[in-house]
């Protein structure tokens, strides 16, 4: 039903940059909510930002806030998670997701949210 491809990862040191894209499929991409997970070795799947259907609004991570910018281009069905100043921590499996809901106005940090992910894009910091 809905697909979601995630690209632009790869191998930077810290202090990099890297722009993460986000591909989906399907007719319900522009009226739901996008999010960015992340999954470092041996942990869980944390929360690192959402951003509505229009695009108005946006929620991140304390721990990514002021660094990352996330952003939709709903024409070309695609969200973006811009990341500056990478730092190690930041070292993690990051994946795309879509809320189930169609025009949410309060934007989730769960991924129970969340019905459709990706395969996810591995992002790698050097110290």
């Amino acid at each position: 039903q809905v697909q979601l491809v995630e690209s632009g990862g790869g191998l930077v040191q810290a202090g990099g940059s890297l722009r993460l894209s986000c591909a989906a499929s399907g007719r319900t991409f522009s009226s739901c909510a996008m999010a960015w997970f992340r999954q470092a070795p041996g942990k869980e799947r944390e929360f690192v930002a959402a951003i509505s259907w229009s695009g108005a609004s946006t929620h991140y991570a304390d721990s990514v806030k002021g660094r990352f910018t996330i952003s939709r281009d709903n024409a070309k069905n695609t969200v973006y998670l811009q990341m500056n100043s990478l730092k190690p921590e930041d070292t993690a499996l990051y994946y795309c997701a879509q809320d189930f809901r169609a025009f949410r106005v309060v934007l989730t940090t769960t991924r129970e949210s969340y019905a459709y992910w990706g395969q996810g894009t591995q992002v790698t910091v050097s110290s």
